[in-house]
């Protein structure tokens, strides 16, 4: 598989918030380790980095601004010089300077990976696809939880997941894995750089 070389990377909404117990149950446990891979590898290429964080306007959000939910984890916390977007609704154009960065720099291509699969992501996917930029997903690099169906059954995360996969593949965009964007990665860095 080719990843173009100015490819950005957009890591979404991985705060510390997510570890919330009102979430519940989780899949992809290695999800962080597997952001922190690819971080690794877009850095070691010089490739563009965007972090998107997310701001709840609800005052019971455990990601609402003002507490350490908010706060990006350690792990995979943006580094000095790597663009931060700011958001409060589940996709990262909405209200955010995403498109023109991307656009302004000529990037076409987003390696998307983050949580949560079945919320933010596809949110963001999604609008991606409609807005004309090629999308890989980064299966292992997303999670999902647990979710109430309508009709009151529980879905598992497992299931969520991909099912959401399943929703983005083929229309808005391909699905990989964390080995394969890994290596990818490795052509030679992009001239263009973005900036916030």
């Amino acid at each position: 598989m080719r990843i173009p070389r100015d490819a950005v990377l957009l890591v979404i909404d991985v705060q510390n918030a997510i570890d919330d117990a009102k979430w519940g149950p989780r899949n992809n446990p290695s999800a962080e380790g597997n952001i922190q891979k690819l971080l690794a590898a877009w850095r070691a290429c010089g490739r563009p980095v965007a972090h998107v964080r997310h701001d709840s306007p609800e005052p019971l959000s455990p990601y609402r601004p003002g507490q350490r939910g908010n706060e990006f984890k350690p792990l995979t916390a943006p580094g000095r010089s790597e663009t931060v977007l700011v958001k409060s609704v589940s996709s990262a154009f909405v209200g955010t300077e995403l498109e023109s960065l991307l656009t302004d720099a000529g990037y076409t291509t987003l390696v998307v990976c983050g949580v949560l699969t079945n919320n933010s992501v596809e949110s963001t996917v999604r609008h991606a696809g409609n807005l004309g930029f090629r999308v890989f997903v980064v299966e292992d690099a997303c999670w999902a939880v647990d979710k109430r169906g309508v009709r009151g059954e529980l879905w598992p995360a497992e299931a969520v997941h991909h099912m959401s996969l399943a929703n983005m593949a083929g229309e808005f965009a391909k699905i990989v894995d964390t080995q394969t964007a890994v290596a990818a990665a490795s052509a030679p860095p992009p001239v263009k750089r973005m900036s916030a």
